[in-house]
């Protein structure tokens, strides 16, 4: 009997799998929601406040003193715009009282633009989400090594040759991230965002901080109108078309609005919260964003690095620099999995419906380990999810171009997800006629956002090229 009671004992501490009911497609939907003002502003700037924030610097100093600023306001002001043309359109046909919900980007274009067009936004937005994956796992392995090479020069002066590689620091980040991609969803990872928020404020106000305490340093301001002088016209082209790039992969999350959206509980409706979430996050992000690139500029000049905490414009002290790389590092964790889990649910959606009879796919299992709440396993989603974390974490060990990433990733798709594909939809929502005065402003703003996108897209291929090559 003692050896019976034992190994109840063991069996109750050990792994237990047990087979639940097949949760519907319709119950995964409608889960209960609970976000307010406050979640939904940490999921934005988990969102925002991510790789971006870390090149503004260097984009401000390629634009100068004047267009640099003001391409980030106007930036700040699109992104606005766009995401109130959104947030109309997460219910159909009426943004507060309208019968039908749309989950997610995909869901809401093809109820407002038709099966079509839900297809080619499809395969933008995960091309977007994905290649968002891919330069989070590029930035987190820089800053881990950054960490590295601080402590190097610490220890041996700063012109040592502190040489490190990103392949070890990026496969670290995709095992965290296999394990995290189990998140169910974002209505079960409030807890992350907000984390992560508070790691994406402390880290820019470090990168803040050194910037002002580095230009009293100087006794004087940095930088020119003109921003740094290049050898020849074309490549000053190039440059200011790459720093454009980088600004516009730093604001939009055009991509996410509506699954963040979709975890708001109401009343008040949830177009009206998401807002006043998107307008006090925008507004947050762009002080910040204001404050490390000018700053950053004013601070280095014509040397600003392409990366303001691990480009190594800032030495000491060093612990405050391992500090802040580990929270970048800590940060893009949660940035990483908000950009991931619509690609996630998509699959999960897709699949779902594609073998609605296959236990692989929609069968879950109860798995309880010591110490910690039951999880509820699925064969399926452990296996995309993580296939899918080891496809940006192959691609980013093949281009590990920190600022030219950027630039094409942010130009190739700001203007169909964040610009065309909301400003068509809101004019479905509203009923607004062809050739009305709104609707000839807001083409005008389409058509401006589109040469913007495709100067930047231009200038940052070739950029991209060109460190490949050299």
């Amino acid at each position: 009997m003692a050896g019976e009671r034992e190994g109840d004992r063991e069996e109750e501490t050990a792994i237990l799998l047990l087979k639940l009911p097949i949760a519907s497609e319709e119950q995964q939907e409608h889960a209960e929601r609970t976000g307010t003002l406050w979640t939904a502003i940490a999921h934005i700037i988990t969102a925002v406040i991510g790789a971006g924030v870390l090149s503004l610097a260097w984009s401000i100093a390629q634009l100068g003193w004047i267009a640099g600023p003001v391409a980030m306001v106007l930036f700040a002001a699109v992104t606005l715009i766009q995401s109130n043309l959104l947030a109309d359109c997460y219910r159909s046909p009426d943004p507060e009282h309208g019968p039908t919900r749309n989950h997610h980007y995909m869901d809401a274009v093809g109820v407002f633009l038709g099966e079509r067009s839900r297809w080619i936004c499809g395969f933008i937005q995960q091309l977007s989400l994905f290649g968002a994956g891919f330069a989070y796992t590029i930035t987190a392995a820089t800053s881990m090594r950054a960490i590295q090479k601080s402590d190097c020069y610490h220890r041996e002066g700063h012109n040592a040759p502190c040489s490190y590689g990103d392949t070890f620091y990026m496969v670290i980040f995709g095992v965290i991230q296999v394990v995290f991609s189990q998140i169910p969803g974002f209505h079960e990872m409030a807890w992350l965002s907000v984390f992560a928020s508070i790691m994406s404020f402390t880290y820019s106000s470090i990168g803040f901080g050194l910037g002002l305490a580095k230009v009293i340093e100087n006794g004087t301001i940095k930088g020119g109108i003109g921003g740094i002088a290049m050898p020849s016209t074309s490549q000053k082209v190039w440059r200011i078309s790459q720093a454009l790039g980088d600004i516009a992969y730093a604001y939009p999350y055009s991509v996410i609005l509506f699954d963040i959206q979709d975890t708001l509980k109401s009343p008040p409706p949830e177009n009206q919260t998401m807002k006043k979430a998107s307008t006090v996050s925008i507004f947050i992000t762009t002080f910040f964003y204001l404050c490390c690139g000018c700053f950053g500029y004013a601070a280095y000049g014509d040397e600003t690095p392409g990366n303001l905490l691990t480009g190594f414009g800032f030495y000491e002290p060093f612990w405050l620099i391992d500090f802040a790389n580990a929270c970048i590092a800590l940060h893009l964790v949660g940035g990483f999995q908000v950009y991931s889990q619509p690609v996630f649910s998509c699959a999960d959606r897709w699949a779902a419906r594609k073998f609605p009879n296959s236990a692989f796919v929609n069968q879950f299992y109860r798995v309880q380990l010591p110490f910690t709440q039951p999880y509820r396993l699925n064969l399926f989603r452990l296996c995309f999810r993580t296939a899918y974390v080891a496809a940006t974490t192959g691609l980013a060990l093949f281009l590990p171009y920190f600022n030219q990433v950027l630039g094409v990733l942010g130009a190739a798709f700001f203007w169909p997800i964040a610009i065309y594909f909301p400003v068509e939809m809101y004019f479905v929502q509203k009923k607004i006629r062809p050739w009305t005065r709104k609707w000839l402003l807001l083409q005008m703003f389409s058509v401006a956002c589109l040469l913007v996108s495709i100067y930047a897209f231009i200038g940052s291929c070739q950029g991209l090229i060109s460190e490949r090559l050299s």
